[in-house]
């Protein structure tokens, strides 16, 4: 196996490997070691299936638990460890257009990461492309390590305690998206995380930003927004986001530690099957 880095200085691709196929403890260290150094890793011509997919990602950690759209009365397509990142229903045919689920997922085209509403959030997490579009459907990812090397002294200083509040209701009412149940509030009530995190790996900080933070503890929801923007605005700056530009096969994975992502428009009228196994990571950010 050989990971080389690629125009971007946080994205390696990976060869020399099939990922269907039984990983040693040398290789499960090696992939690991360049998660830390790179925070992205594209895998290449891999004929995944979703046990394989499964089976791969398992050897990084717990797999989280997905229920679309946070709904359990729609029917799902698949195993309750994969995360449905398609335009798909149950019986393969394209969402209509006005599809709760379809709606729902629109949040996924802003700048985010993982399961950062969750209490323990996500470590890393695998996208594998099973149908692409003939337009469109691109991912981009951010580096919030360097996004956070390049903050002024003073910013360092004034945000390195800061803890954020991030809800998914947060991120789905950015879009005008608010038709939740009470069941689903409670279900998922907002949880602290830090701003400023620090790579058990790498060592490096790194901003823990998502458009699910909407308040900062301590601060006037006003104040704190504003913040959030404009450090949002900050780490997504060209020079520190990485476009994927899929191809059939394609695995990309990214630890949720470092990074943020988002997918883009895509045409409507293709299939755009991508599913997604989500590492939990093994402690909440804040004690």
């Amino acid at each position: 196996m050989k990971i080389t880095a690629l125009n971007s200085p946080f994205v390696g691709e990976v060869t020399g490997i099939d990922l269907c196929e039984p990983v040693d403890a040398e290789t499960q260290a090696e992939i690991i070691a360049g998660m830390d150094t790179h925070g992205a890793l594209v895998f290449r011509d891999q004929a995944l299936d979703d046990d394989a997919q499964m089976r791969f990602s398992e050897l990084f950690g717990p797999l989280e638990t997905s229920r679309r759209a946070h709904r359990l009365d729609y029917p799902v397509r698949l195993d309750i460890h994969m995360s449905d990142i398609s335009n798909l229903d149950e019986t393969g045919k394209i969402l209509e257009p006005n599809d709760y689920r379809l709606m729902s997922s629109l949040a996924n085209r802003l700048w985010h990461t993982d399961s950062s509403f969750k209490r323990v959030p996500a470590r890393y997490s695998l996208l594998s492309a099973r149908t692409l579009p003939s337009k469109g459907g691109e991912t981009e990812l951010a580096d919030m390590r360097a996004a956070y090397d390049d903050l002024s002294e003073g910013r360092k200083a004034e945000i390195e305690d800061y803890i954020c509040e991030h809800s998914i209701f947060n991120s789905r009412a950015i879009l005008g998206f608010t038709n939740f149940t009470k069941e689903e509030h409670e279900g998922l009530p907002p949880v602290p995380q830090v701003l400023v995190r620090t790579h058990p790996g790498s060592k490096r900080k790194s901003l823990y930003l998502a458009s699910h933070a909407g308040s900062i503890q301590g601060l006037p929801v006003p104040e704190a927004k504003i913040l959030l923007l404009d450090l949002m605005e900050h780490a997504t700056q060209r020079k520190y986001v990485y476009t994927h530009h899929w191809l059939q096969g394609d695995v990309l994975m990214w630890d949720n530690r470092c990074t943020m992502h988002r997918g883009r428009w895509h045409e409507p009228t293709d299939i755009r099957d991508m599913r997604r196994t989500t590492v939990s990571d093994e402690v909440s950010t804040v004690a």
